[in-house]
């Protein structure tokens, strides 16, 4: 009956969990917190459990992380120890469908009162495709005899998927040791090991608890919180843990009692997670071991360094502090870098699908248009790509000659708008000839101008020569160009315009340092800023496109990462090359080292330089035994034996110019076009599942929704011509005998079929005009002489 309600125990066991950690259950109704992790359901341990029941942490109060390793053995289905159960009863409705998951928190109240609001911090959390269900009219799954068994927290469908949590009220500060930062003055100090740790220290002690639990005697805060004599410290402000770039570390773990030892040239990371990152200072510990030390005795403490909040102003920078002997001397000195990592202010998150670590095993090989058809600025003409680059006509030209994603540069113009845009300067000349000298050709930054400026800048082509020299201009005013050809494209308009079964490859533009100390561009925003402007973009009218960020620039890699839960990541790098300058930061230098931090921050992949690739292909096998997505980019890929030895390689994607010439597609469509034709197939076989009961549909996808078609989520994609939910498979799904919902399925899959079917053609590569190199041409013919095909554009 509608409107009728049932009660429904949820009952889950967990394994390793922390002492200030808790476990709650989400899911898409109001009763269940509608994806909202603030308004889920916190779960109760059953009275036999080994350890004391939960208790809300006040702001002081947090735990440990995840463990990579704890992730691994759930992925086996092995957990170290039986595991505490948790359940929770609840009165849910019981005409609709109930989807849910798991997930593990600390609870944090504002300011440390019992009665004030209340925060999560997410740890981890269940990031299958498919959330578990509970079908419609299904009775209550328990009675007065009998409790329901309890699930695996991270095990469903078969398999695991647990992910790190997001940032939704803490701020990660990540500080990097490399290019041998410790520097020691005193002689006997000379050649010896020294072990650095790093402890946030809370700077307000007056209003904590750990004042309050030793009376107001204050604790000597010159050692680290764990090498006192304190017994039943309460938990910290903080999570620090540490990653060092090599092959045995790459992965963020909590570090030592007594930290770690630096070797000379390698790359260490601490990542620290606080609450109040104002009120937090860093303290810096070195240790020295004797060299006549006995197993298990501890290190001598040599000195210290203080990092105040204060010194942390922009969300980047370079530090320089003094290390201080345990009587206040100096004896060296620290370098170190560091980047804040703020969350998203006010952003709505939802648990209800994360793609940020999803690669279905069939993407592979795929075919990405770079900057849409591609680059429109050499200095070889025949290079240049038919339609100016990163503009939407490029865009959709690339989709219509079947890429699967196109790939284009995105940064901020002075007014903080996201436009589509590769280089940090636009070049502009006050003259119209064809040719100029040096001194005629000005250059602004993007970041420089709004975007109205930006459109009234008589800029559309320059190719360069050898030397960098400016061959020519034209003026767009000169161009009579179509509409669609429009320079400074905003990224809202890319997403809201391109077809929406095409995957999109957006890397973030952002300043580079190179070896030299140089900067590629003096960048006046704060980063932080920048990134959650451009995300809320995506975030808001990407929808269940396939996207993947990118960058070359580590750490906005990393922040991308924890700033968002819902699209994947890849880690642009050039690896060794002769093509390019070096860039500072290690990370980026090599494809190993771009791998690790791959690793630490947790994110999907690498886009890789094809030179380094080319220089040394088992490189490709090293990345994918890693468990990594791997790209690649560069001139190199501008062939088509090339892109086709790539492809054998075991390249997930190649991105290159020209995919009207270089694509061998016989038919022009997108994998995720085909995606979503198979889905449509599978809806249309449901809809005659009452001529043919029991039913068998078979389907190249994965086996990861045996509920498929009973999500409103799916049917809503197809309705949108979105691919998004299509992910998976229904192979081995039996179709009930009698469905009710045939009518209603054939007319959502109506619109799809008309406009789907129009792009399963081949197209005429030589059909196609418009803009070589700022040589103005019609654009009438950008999507050839099939017009339905146009009008489903």
């Amino acid at each position: 009956m509608k409107g009728s309600k049932r009660d429904w125990i949820f009952r889950v066991q967990v394994s390793n969990l922390e002492k200030s950690e808790v476990v709650y259950v989400v899911g898409n109704l109001p009763e269940l917190g509608a994806w909202n992790h603030n308004q889920a359901i916190l779960m109760s341990q059953e009275h036999n459990s080994r350890r004391e029941s939960p208790v809300a942490l006040d702001s002081n109060s947090t735990g440990d992380f995840y463990s990579e390793e704890d992730g691994d053995n759930a992925a086996d289905g092995i957990f170290e120890d039986d595991g505490r159960i948790f359940s929770q009863k609840i009165a849910l409705p019981i005409d609709t469908n109930i989807e849910f998951r798991y997930f593990i928190a600390v609870i944090c109240q504002s300011n440390g009162t019992k009665n004030s609001a209340k925060t999560l911090i997410i740890r981890r959390w269940e990031t299958h495709m498919i959330p578990r269900l509970i079908r419609k009219n299904t009775p209550s799954n328990f009675d007065n005899d009998t409790l329901p068994d309890p699930d695996k927290f991270g095990y469903h469908n078969n398999y695991s998927k647990i992910e790190r949590g997001w940032l939704t009220d803490e701020t990660v500060i990540q500080f990097k040791l490399f290019n041998n930062p410790i520097k020691l003055w005193k002689n006997r100090l000379q050649n010896k090991k020294v072990y650095i740790k790093m402890t946030p220290v809370n700077l307000v002690r007056h209003n904590s608890l750990e004042l309050q639990q030793f009376g107001g005697d204050c604790i000597d805060d010159s050692l680290s919180m764990d090498t006192q004599d304190i017994v039943d410290q309460p938990a910290f402000t903080s999570i620090t843990e540490i990653a060092v770039m090599n092959d045995e570390e790459a992965r963020l773990t909590i570090q030592e009692q007594f930290g770690r030892p630096y070797n000379e040239d390698e790359f260490l990371l601490f990542n620290v997670a606080v609450r109040y990152p104002e009120t937090i200072g860093y303290l810096v510990d070195y240790y020295v071991y004797s060299s006549r030390c006995f197993p298990g005795e501890p290190p001598n403490h040599i000195g210290f360094s203080y990092i105040l909040p204060c010194a942390l102003q922009p969300s980047v920078g370079l530090l320089t502090i003094p290390i201080t002997s345990t009587k206040h001397r100096p004896i060296g000195q620290l370098t170190v870098e560091y980047v804040i990592i703020k969350p998203i202010p006010d952003h709505p998150w939802d648990m209800s699908i994360s793609y940020a670590k999803h690669w279905e095993q069939r993407w592979s090989g795929l075919d990405v248009g770079h900057r849409g058809l591609g680059t429109s600025f050499k200095f070889e003409t025949k290079n240049c790509a038919n339609v100016r680059e990163n503009t939407v006509a490029s865009l959709k030209t690339a989709s219509y000659h079947g890429a699967d994603m196109v790939e284009f540069d995105v940064q901020l113009s002075k007014d903080l708008i996201p436009v589509i845009y590769h280089d940090f300067y636009v070049s502009i000349s006050m003259k119209r000839k064809k040719q100029i000298e040096a001194m005629d050709m000005l250059e602004i930054p993007v970041k420089d101008l709004t975007l109205e400026q930006l459109h009234l800048l008589k800029d559309y082509c320059y190719p360069k020569d050898s030397l960098g020299k400016v061959l020519y201009f034209v003026d767009k005013a000169e161009q009579g160009v179509n509409r669609l050809v429009s320079f400074y494209t905003t990224l809202q308009t890319v997403l809201q315009e391109l077809e929406q079964h095409v995957g999109c490859n957006i890397e973030i533009k952002w300043t580079m340092q190179l070896k030299d100390g140089t900067f590629e561009l003096n960048h006046p925003f704060d980063l932080n800023m920048y990134l959650d402007i451009i995300l809320k973009v995506v975030l808001e009218y990407g929808g269940d496109r396939k996207i993947v960020f990118s960058s070359f620039n580590p750490d906005i890699c990393a922040m991308i990462r924890l700033k968002q839960n819902k699209y994947p990541v890849v880690f642009l790098t050039q690896g060794i090359t002769s093509k390019y300058p070096t860039y500072h930061d290690p990370r980026c230098q090599t494809v190993p080292m771009a791998m690790r931090h791959a690793l630490t921050a947790d994110i999907l992949g690498i886009n890789v330089h094809t030179e380094d690739i080319l220089r040394d292909p088992s490189q490709v096998k090293l990345v994918k035994d890693t468990g990594l997505i791997i790209f690649c980019w560069g001139d190199d890929n501008n062939d088509k034996d090339t892109i086709q030895y790539l492809k054998k390689l075991g390249l997930h994607a190649v991105i290159y110019d020209k995919i009207d010439e270089y694509n061998a597609k016989e038919v022009k469509e997108s994998i995720f076009l085909v995606d979503a034709r198979e889905s449509q197939k599978e809806l249309i076989a449901l809809a005659h599942c009452s001529q043919t009961p029991q039913t068998q549909i078979s389907s190249p996808l994965n086996a990861d929704k045996d509920y498929y078609l009973n999500r409103p989520s799916a049917t809503t994609s197809l309705k949108n011509n979105v691919v998004g939910d299509n992910i998976y498979s229904v192979s081995n799904m039996k179709l009930p005998t009698n469905c009710e919902e045939s009518i209603e399925i054939n007319e959502i899959t109506k619109d799809f079929s008309a406009c789907a079917n129009t792009f399963g053609h081949s197209v005429k590569t030589n059909g196609i005009s418009g803009v070589m190199c700022g040589q103005p041409a019609p654009l009438s013919e950008f999507y050839g002489e099939d017009e339905a095909a146009k009008d489903c554009l």
